[in-house]
């Protein structure tokens, strides 16, 4: 009985361990964005910085719509919107296994709610978000870091749920009808 007690007390030492970890890379990501939100609104307002010449610039943007213009002057719809997919995601982040199994897809979840979050302050705070990067190259349109966050962690979910937990539902039915 003593050695089932103290695996549980380790496992929740680990998992709370785990989740202030995480919280500390969530705090950190938003950090990030919004310092670079700050940089840009400061240091790029009246002029653009190339970087890589022809390649690669900074260059100040008032988005006040969704990826590429989209819903333009829509703030509160992408308020809602926004508010809604944090709460699905902080939902899903609390109900997966703790294990280690789902720890990288808990990241993936914590990556794409601190880029959430972070458009969200710009949306709530000044009615538009903030972006300055420009990859003048391929006249992509102009982003910052919490869209690069949104946008990675979307591809490594997609990876997750196609590659790396596909057999998992396999596995969790066999498990049931035993």
């Amino acid at each position: 009985m003593k050695r089932n007690r103290s695996a549980n007390t380790q496992e929740h030492h680990s998992n709370r361990k785990t989740n202030i970890i995480f919280s500390i890379m969530f705090v950190l990501l938003v950090f990030i964005d919004q310092a670079g939100k700050r940089a840009a609104l400061h240091f790029l307002r009246d002029s653009d910085v190339q970087l890589i010449p022809g390649v690669l610039e900074l260059h100040y943007l008032e988005n006040k719509g969704a990826a590429w213009g989209m819903m333009q002057n829509r703030t509160w719809i992408l308020i809602t919107v926004t508010a809604i997919v944090l709460i699905v995601i902080a939902c899903v982040f609390y109900r997966l296994s703790k294990g280690n199994q789902f720890r990288f897809l808990r990241f993936c979840l914590v990556l794409l709610a601190a880029g959430a979050c972070g458009n969200l302050i710009d949306r709530i705070m000044n009615h538009y978000v903030i972006d300055f990067i420009y990859v003048s190259l391929i006249d992509f349109p102009v982003f910052n870091f919490a869209d690069c966050f949104v946008c990675i962690s979307a591809v490594l979910i997609l990876y997750c749920i196609l590659f790396r937990y596909k057999d998992l539902d396999v596995a969790v039915q066999m498990q049931e009808k035993e």
